[in-house]
């Protein structure tokens, strides 16, 4: 077990702390028995620390400072935690406990250690599973679903996966003889041996799972209507099974109705739907001219590599959620393509790339496999990293989120650190930069953010070493943290753009010479812009300083200066005398939450322009 000093100069030192949680804990409540939950769940952390009776603050860059302010009666909350681990488990849990004293403070250290397989997942009895489970998803606590107790009872795929369950309205007749057919042209280009080639339809299609024996009749699984089903069938029994190809003009989503996207749907079974969405991106992508040694004649190649496109899509396809009705959806920019698709991903953000995969659908992953379009063992996103690297390009991004139910791979199609990216870093600063910090600044760019995974990815480095290079890239200006925890990521501090040639506008201008409430001290920093004179009836409203408004006043006046103009959270602080930190928490995030409010950037919400604005079917009636 580690001495509490240690623990706290690791989280001073870190942005991320998956193996450490700082709590104030004057007593042993639900908070702390939920980290322990999660703890000893969680496959391949071997257990965390909590450090009880620390407090902390957050100071003007965004750090997060950690020091021992003590706990009233360490005794006592030892003997409460030792009860509720023993007690309210559905397995007693006997974690290891010190009392420290650390600058004359006393600090509990708790040790949980990672629990055996055999006895996972670890739940609170009362409640049971899966709600009463936990897992520890970077550094916080997530309350478990159905798909999260197979990975914690240790198996890399379910006995029986959910695209394995037969459909009860699905007939034989509603499996597409075409896509069956060509499986077996996919099958025997990988391998013409074999055994299964030479079943009838029937046999091949019961051994991929894609049948299932009910009784003495034969129905058609999940697996088998996504891999192999009519359309009709598939528009019959799954809506909202399809593959949604979307060109965007530009590099951001824009919501002009008549002119935001050119869009192709895509309703087929997978054998037959895949080689299509390939090639409409494939022919979508700029070309590179090749002339291999001996040749006469050139060859075209696409700017980003087929096995990448076809890794990405495979994953899209077979890890997503079939329960959640939402086709998956590619998003094709200027820069780069977004592949979302339903369903969070099993595995661990901070261990995708190494060997092993947790699969929501093996029969369908199965399938794939035998055919090449996937990789086996979980070696996709690695190979997915690797041939990004070899031809140029900055590796594929890869995010989940558990609260969404979504996953998103960013495939970029720039290469990195051209002479215009270096042109534009000298732009930045005469001071020299490391590689790692230049694709730091240059993936900021590209994506209006940069955070301690990203960096982790295109760097190779650990999370101390990269959290250590965005903190310098911070600490010289060129990058301003935003967040905290696990939520922490960093946007461009000077976005490149020209220089204002008037900073003194920098200030939003009124009308009349009217200035913004003095409470604003949030000067619009980063990013300048000289918005629009504020019309009279809205200027009047302004809070004067000191002033209180209900949250209903305050939410109006919120709603109709966004309808003005979209604002950034920073003019709105500025023009209301709000502190912005309060602003977002306690209005900003309700009002996007209910939707009153939308981001002007909604597919980035971390855009380092980001602003707020009506709904575009309130626009209307603001104007």
């Amino acid at each position: 077990m580690r001495t509490a000093q240690d623990l706290l100069s690791e989280l001073n030192a870190s942005d991320e702390s998956p193996r450490i949680e700082a709590k104030r804990a004057r007593e042993a409540g639900k908070s702390i028995l939920e980290t322990v939950i999660a703890f000893a769940n969680e496959p391949g952390l071997g257990g965390g620390h909590l450090l009880l009776g620390v407090d902390w603050e957050v100071n003007d860059k965004g750090d997060t400072r950690y020091w021992a302010a003590g706990v009233p009666d360490p005794d006592k909350l030892q003997r409460d935690l030792a009860t509720q681990c023993a007690s309210t488990l559905n397995v007693a849990l006997r974690p290891e406990m010190a009392v420290e004293r650390v600058d004359g403070h006393t600090v509990v250290v708790v040790f949980v250690p990672e629990a055996d397989v055999s006895q996972k997942p670890i739940y609170l009895a009362a409640t049971g599973l899966p709600r009463g489970a936990y897992r520890r998803v970077g550094s916080t606590d997530q309350r478990c679903v159905d798909e999260d107790l197979w990975v914690l009872r240790g198996a890399s795929q379910p006995a029986f996966g959910p695209d394995m369950a037969p459909i009860a309205d699905a007939r034989l007749d509603d499996l597409d003889p075409a896509a069956v057919a060509e499986y077996r042209r996919l099958r025997a280009l990988a391998n013409p041996q074999a055994e299964e080639l030479g079943y009838e339809s029937a046999d091949l299609l019961e051994a991929l799972s894609a049948l299932r024996r009910v009784g003495s009749e034969l129905k058609p699984t999940l697996a088998g209507l996504v891999l192999f089903g009519k359309t009709m069938a598939l528009r019959r029994l799954f809506p909202a099974l399809r593959v949604d190809y979307v060109r965007v003009v530009g590099t951001q989503w824009v919501d002009d109705p008549d002119a935001r996207f050119q869009s192709v749907d895509i309703r087929q079974p997978l054998m037959l739907a895949l080689p299509k969405v390939e090639a409409a991106i494939v022919d979508d992508l700029p070309k590179g001219f090749r002339l291999p040694e001996g040749e006469l004649q050139s060859q075209q190649t696409p700017l980003l590599p087929r096995k990448v496109i076809r890794e990405a899509l495979a994953n899209a396809v077979m890890h997503r959620s079939y329960q959640d009705h939402s086709p998956v959806q590619i998003v094709r920019y200027s820069n780069r393509i977004e592949i979302l698709n339903p369903g969070f991903s099993l595995k661990d953000m901070g261990s995708l790339g190494t060997p092993g995969s947790r699969l929501r659908n093996p029969a369908i992953a199965a399938v794939l496999h035998e055919i090449n379009w996937a990789e086996t063992k979980g070696s996709g996103i690695r190979t997915m990293r690797r041939l990004a690297a070899d031809a140029g390009l900055p590796l594929p991004e890869f995010a989940s989120d558990r609260q969404k139910n979504e996953f998103k791979t960013t495939l970029f199609l720039h290469h990195l650190l051209t002479e215009e990216d270096h042109a534009w870093l000298k732009s930045l600063t005469s001071e020299a930069l490391s590689a790692d910090e230049a694709k730091a600044l240059i993936y900021a760019r590209e994506t209006g953010a940069v955070d301690n995974t990203a960096c982790r990815d295109f760097s190779g480095l650990d999370t101390l070493q990269a959290s250590n290079v965005l903190r310098r890239l911070r600490d010289r200006g060129l990058l301003e943290k935003q967040g905290a925890g696990n939520r922490t990521h960093y946007t461009l501090n000077h976005p490149g753009e020209q220089p204002d040639p008037h900073p003194e506008q920098g200030r939003l201008p009124l009308e009349d010479g009217k200035q913004p409430a003095e409470g604003g001290k949030q000067a619009l920093e980063g990013g300048k812009r000289n918005l629009p004179p504020l019309p009279e009836s809205l200027a009047s409203r302004l809070p004067k300083q000191r002033q209180r408004m209900s949250t209903a006043a305050l939410r109006e006046l919120i709603f109709d200066l966004c309808g003005w103009h979209p604002l950034r959270g920073e003019e709105l602080a500025n023009l209301l005398g709000k502190d912005l930190k309060y602003l977002r928490n306690q209005h900003l995030s309700a009002l996007i939450q209910s939707g009153a409010l939308v981001f002007l950037y909604p597919e980035s919400p971390n855009h380092k322009m980001q602003a707020y604005k009506l709904p575009a079917n309130q626009q209307h009636n603001a104007d």
